[in-house]
């Protein structure tokens, strides 16, 4: 049984990888929180606009936060809030 240096480098290629996926995981958590603030906060948004993003964000998760991305957060502006 002989150890090689391959052993160790496929060592460090499987560290590397279980950090670049905890850094994606952690970037979505964190662009997660941000859209579901957003949506809360955004005065170019009905109050059942709101709502429905809102829900949509928090049910979804990453991929309602892309659509709302997209599609909600254009809709900000600033100023009281929409009626």
């Amino acid at each position: 049984m002989e150890s090689t240096s391959s052993d160790a480098l496929g060592g460090i290629v499987f560290l590397g990888v279980i950090l670049v996926c905890v850094a994606i995981g952690i970037a979505c958590l964190i662009f997660w929180v941000w859209m579901l603030i957003h949506a809360l906060t955004n005065n170019g948004l009905s109050g059942s606009e709101k709502l429905a993003w809102v829900l949509l964000i928090f049910f979804v998760q990453a991929i309602g936060a892309i659509i709302y991305f997209f599609v909600g957060r254009p809709k900000a502006r600033l100023g009281p809030p929409a009626r």
